[in-house]
């Protein structure tokens, strides 16, 4: 098929076809050296700031072609990764502070599941470590930090206030509004080294 009928039946120009790439001047390979330089250099600058910094050391050139490179380049800010704090460590393991009576440790974490349907169940279950008792087994699609307040305020005002709460890591847990309220009810939180499940072993058994 020639070029011409090809070009009609996909409805497109056959000067597109002829188009041929400009090839890179020395002065732009060399702007673009520059730019990888600068880009591993001062890795949290965006194009804006690299276009600045290229007209400080004397190269005439506007945003917009500093833009149009940095695209082509596949350049771009690495994305910040906040470390996650760390509160447990293995001190307060279930072997090293045992509870001693009733109500001295409460242990908490959660249980996950899925329906019939296959959409997913958290349970929150709540143990005595002491009497090996499940205080309270809390189950909903989503159960956040607020969510383990309310069952906490009830399970405080039934039994009493535990001397101490041990639990892993996870993000409900060591929460604000969590820490907060213990320390208002005069509970310590006994947070497990993290990546250690066996040193809350009474809730992950």
């Amino acid at each position: 098929m020639s070029q011409r009928r090809a070009c009609k039946a996909l409805g497109a120009s056959r000067s597109t076809q002829r188009y041929r790439p400009k090839a890179v001047s020395m002065e732009e390979k060399k702007l673009i050296a520059r730019l990888h330089e600068l880009a591993r250099k001062y890795p949290r600058y965006g194009y804006r700031m690299m276009a600045a910094k290229l007209r400080q050391e004397g190269w005439h050139i506007n945003r917009k072609r500093v833009y149009r490179l940095w695209r082509q380049e596949g350049l771009k800010v690495p994305k910040k990764t906040w470390k996650r704090r760390r509160l447990g460590h293995s001190g307060n393991s279930c072997v090293r502070r045992r509870a001693e009576h009733k109500d001295h440790v409460w242990c908490w974490d959660f249980i996950h599941d899925r329906t019939a349907a296959g959409k997913p169940l958290k349970w929150l279950a709540i143990t005595d470590e002491y009497t090996r008792e499940c205080l309270a087994l809390e189950v909903d699609r989503s159960i956040t930090a607020d969510k383990i307040v309310d069952v906490l305020v009830n399970l405080f005002m039934s039994r009493g206030v535990p001397r101490h709460i041990r639990s892993d890591n996870g993000p409900e847990f060591i929460a604000r509004e969590i820490r907060k309220h213990a320390e208002r009810a005069g509970l310590e939180m006994l947070y497990v080294e993290p990546g250690s499940p066996w040193e809350n072993g009474f809730a992950e058994s």
